[in-house]
Order: C-alpha cells, then sequence, then structure tokens
C-alpha cells in the first residue's frame, strides 16, 4: 500500500493589503520529497494522520511530495500557487502508482487567479490520479467548502474545536482514509451551503452557541451508520465567489441519512444565527481601563481587528496608542510588526535610547505610525522553537524589545505568530506572568496563556479582522447572505 502525501495550507483574509509569498510559507517550513517526514510528520496534521495508522495497525508507504504552511496571511500571489501546482503534479506524476492522498489543507486559501485554491489544487490531484484513487483532507473548521472540493474529494473532517486541534483533525481524517482503504466503509457525502458569515467573537467551541452547534455534530456522529459530521463556521474575512458556512456529513453508503443530517445540522446553525452575532468587544479605551483596575494580572486584551491568525497584518497601533494616551504605569507588553523600525533599534544599539516610529505602515487604513521614545532593551529574533498552531517552529526575523515606560514592545521583522505565544517574549527574558496586560493579536487563541491568565477582553478594533463585517467592501459574497440582507426564511433545501 503506498499513500501519497501533501500539504498546502494558509488561510486567506481578503481584506489584508498584503499579499502571501513563498517567503511566508518558508516562515513556517517549505519542505519536499522526504525532507516531509523529517520535518513535518510529528506536527499538524500529519502528526495525528501517522497516530492513526498506528493505532489501527496500518502499513503502508509514505510517498510525500510537497509541504507549505504559511499560517494565516492575504491573498497567495499567482507565482506562489504556480510553484505549488508544479511540485504537486511533478510529486504526483513522479510517485507511480499509488492507493491514496492524504492531503492536508486549511478550506480558506485564496490566490491570485484562484480564489478557490484548495478546490483548485484538489482537482489537480484528481485529474491526474483518476476517479478511484481516494483522496481524503483535514481542514480548518474556518475553512470554505466549495463544490469543487466535494467533487474532488472522497472525504474530509474539519476541526473538532476552537482553539484548533489539528493532530485532532489529522487523526480523524486518517482513520477515515484507512477505512475506506480496507473496504470498511463506503463514504457518501453531503454537504449544504449556508447564506450566513458572522464576526469572529462566538467562535470558541466551549460555549455559547458554537458549542451547541459542535455538540450537535458529534452527537449525530453517534448514530448508526454516521462516519463524519463536520460543522463549517467559514472564517469571516474571505470574500469569495461561493463564501459562507456548510455543514458537511459522511455516512457509510447511505445518501438518504447523509442529506437529512446535512440539512438538520444546516438548520442548526440558521436558527442560531442571532446568538452567533453577539458581540462580546469594548472600546479600546475601556479595556485598557478595565485592565489597569483589575485585581491581578495578567489581562489578555484581544485586537480583534489585527488578529495575525486570522490574515492581519499585526501591525496596528490603536491599542498601543490608548495606553500611550492614558499613560499607563503598569507593566503591558504588546507585539508589533515592523521591519524599518527593527533595523533602526539594532542601529541604535542595545541600551541605547531611540525615538522611532512603529506600526501602520503595512495596513495603513485602519491605524497609523505611532512614534515612541524608548530604550533597546534586547536583540533577538529568527528561528523559534516551540509548538504552537500545529508547528514545532518559526521564523520571527529580526527582532528587538523596546521598552517605552512600562509598555515592553515586541517588535519583529516577520508576523510569526504575533505575541500570540509566551515564547515570544520569554526568548528576550521577559516573563508575560509578571506583567499586568498582554495585547494578542487573535480573538480567539489564548490557549497558550491560559496558565496566568486572570481575563479576557476583546477589544473592539477596526482592521483587516475586525469583527465589524458591515465596514468591508465585499464584492464576490454571494448575496443575500446574513446579516448583511434581509433573509429571514431560508431553509436548507
Amino acid at each position: 500500500m503506498r499513500i501519497a502525501l501533501a500539504c498546502v495550507a494558509q488561510e486567506t483574509c481578503s481584506f489584508t493589503p498584503i499579499r502571501t509569498t513563498l517567503d511566508d510559507f518558508r516562515q513556517y517550513g517549505l519542505y519536499e520529497g522526504n525532507e516531509i517526514l523529517e520535518k513535518a510528520s510529528h506536527v499538524g496534521g500529519l502528526a495525528g494522520f501517522f497516530a492513526a495508522a498506528r493505532e489501527m495497525d496500518f502499513e503502508f508507504e509514505s510517498v510525500p511530495t510537497i509541504y507549505g504552511w504559511a499560517g494565516a496571511g492575504g491573498l497567495i500571489t499567482a507565482d506562489a500557487l504556480a510553484f505549488f501546482k508544479e511540485k504537486l503534479v511533478t510529486g504526483l506524476q513522479n510517485a507511480g502508482d499509488v492507493d491514496a492522498l492524504f492531503f492536508d489543507m486549511h478550506g480558506a486559501a485564496s490566490a491570485e487567479g484562484h480564489l478557490d485554491l484548495e478546490g483548485y489544487l484538489l482537482a489537480v490531484a484528481r485529474e491526474i490520479l483518476g476517479p478511484d484513487v481516494p483522496i481524503v483532507s483535514p481542514l480548518d473548521h474556518h475553512g470554505n467548502i466549495t463544490q469543487l472540493m466535494i467533487d474532488s474529494l472522497d472525504g474530509l473532517v474539519g476541526h473538532r474545536t476552537q482553539p484548533h486541534d489539528p493532530a485532532d483533525t489529522g487523526y480523524y481524517a486518517g482513520k477515515l482514509l484507512f477505512q475506506i482503504l480496507r473496504g470498511e466503509i463506503t463514504p457518501t457525502m453531503a454537504w449544504r451551503k449556508i447564506p450566513l458569515i458572522t464576526h469572529q467573537e462566538q467562535y470558541l467551541t466551549k460555549a455559547g452557541p458554537m458549542k451547541e452547534w459542535f455538540d450537535l455534530a458529534r452527537e449525530m456522529e453517534t448514530r448508526p451508520g454516521v462516519v463524519s459530521v463536520s460543522p463549517f463556521p467559514m472564517q469571516c474575512w474571505l470574500d469569495v465567489p461561493e463564501g459562507g458556512w456548510s455543514a458537511v456529513v459522511i455516512t457509510d453508503d447511505d445518501q438518504a441519512l447523509a442529506e437529512k443530517l446535512a440539512r438538520e445540522l444546516a438548520a442548526k446553525a440558521w436558527s442560531l444565527r442571532e446568538d452567533f452575532w453577539v458581540m462580546d468587544s469594548v472600546s479600546p479605551e475601556e479595556a485598557v481601563k478595565r485592565a489597569l483596575d483589575a485585581e491581578k494580572g495578567v489581562v489578555l486584551l484581544s485586537d480583534t481587528g489585527d488578529s495575525v491568525f486570522g490574515g492581519a497584518a499585526g501591525d496596528s497601533t490603536i491599542i498601543l496608542k490608548e495606553m500611550l494616551r492614558q499613560e499607563i504605569t503598569q507593566t503591558a507588553l504588546v507585539p508589533m510588526v515592523d521591519a524599518e523600525a527593527v533595523a533602526a533599534c539594532i542601529e541604535a544599539g542595545l541600551g541605547n535610547e531611540v525615538t522611532v516610529a512603529i506600526g501602520g505602515k503595512l495596513d495603513n487604513v485602519f491605524s497609523s505610525p505611532a512614534t515612541v521614545t524608548g530604550t533597546v532593551a534586547a536583540i533577538g529574533g529568527g528561528w523559534i522553537e516551540t509548538e504552537v498552531i500545529g508547528l514545532d517552529s518559526f521564523d520571527m526575523g529580526r527582532a528587538v524589545l523596546l521598552e517605552v515606560g512600562a509598555i515592553k514592545i515586541a517588535l519583529s521583522e516577520n508576523r510569526g505568530v504575533g505575541g500570540n505565544h509566551p515564547i515570544v517574549y520569554r526568548h528576550f527574558g521577559v516573563e508575560p506572568a509578571e506583567a499586568k496586560m498582554v495585547v494578542m493579536k487573535t480573538a480567539s487563541n489564548f490557549q497558550y496563556y491560559a496558565d496566568m491568565t486572570s481575563d479576557i477582553i476583546r477589544v473592539d478594533t477596526l482592521g483587516g479582522t475586525t469583527s465589524h463585517l458591515e465596514a468591508f467592501d465585499w464584492k464576490c459574497q454571494p448575496r443575500p447572505v446574513y446579516p448583511l440582507d434581509e433573509l429571514e426564511n431560508w431553509q436548507p433545501a
């Protein structure tokens, strides 16, 4: 048994001015051939895939082709897409006969010329492999399911939790593929598109309407004949022709059951649509005041408009400017992407004072640079090794710690993971647990600070990932869609 392996994963934010290039993939790991097994098989979706193989005692030969993961960012360049297509085609053609393809993807990737990147690459793979070779993909549940994806796949599994657990998803996708190859099931898919988009503030699956929706999916999987159920609350900053939430059900050779459950799952999401639109975020002024007044730290300030995990630029100065305006005297940690400012700080030298304009350069639509005077307290950056969002390392580029009074700013050339993991500060010798507040460039992935967090405050900020979806100029999203349009009587036909 020979199974081809591939990974091309990125989450596209249509409303950020930056573009995703091959260099962005290289910041997290871009591998070919056997290098994939050496450097990527122990993390993310592939780790779960191999764990399922061990558990099921499924013996096979791995045929690795191409592996690229770029996190979240703007539209993928045409050159980058051409690279991945060429590597996928060459890899599969040179592989000889294979019995299956395990294609690890995100689901919400969009490229210049091909807004449905997953559908496009899956169709390319299907054309090479033919109709009888199973293709299965683990996907982020924030992916956007399209008809071309469904037509090209034999099975898919979306993340079961938020925060994400890519290894868990890879495990269930791998298990599905092995069941197909053993002839234990005949995968039969049904899906429904839901004319719904919502902001990010109710995305966590541990409480609220998202938990209710995902709990239904897990309950459905206990019913006879059901193989897998995947809700897909599409990430809300993707402007594409087939955009919107989806419900996907896989049964064992029972189309009628799959259709029935897909309708039920879609109807459940629609019934909760108003609950999904409850906003918890507060103004920057109120957020900073609440953090200062808190009895203890660490208070996480979620910069909802500048989530690097959602594809934003990571250089918004909105919360930083509010801290400066309030002249805070309690320790605050703030991440900021600014290659120019990093260069200026390094030129000034360690321990020296520098006046520099930081931030508001990559995305100058929603924020502007903040001019600060501070001390270059540390110089670091480069490749940082830690387990985060399905990876074991990432490249910050050159980075410095700039102290501006009580505010410690982690300036970096690359976005990396923003400041969303304590390692960003610890590698400078700063312990986040000792801070009063930490700015997070995410609206939902707070898990890496869980052991020190006293409170989480979502901050209502504008930016490429703002919760105010009405602020964007939607060009491709099918209409009508709730809540941008009047749509009260929809039914999952």
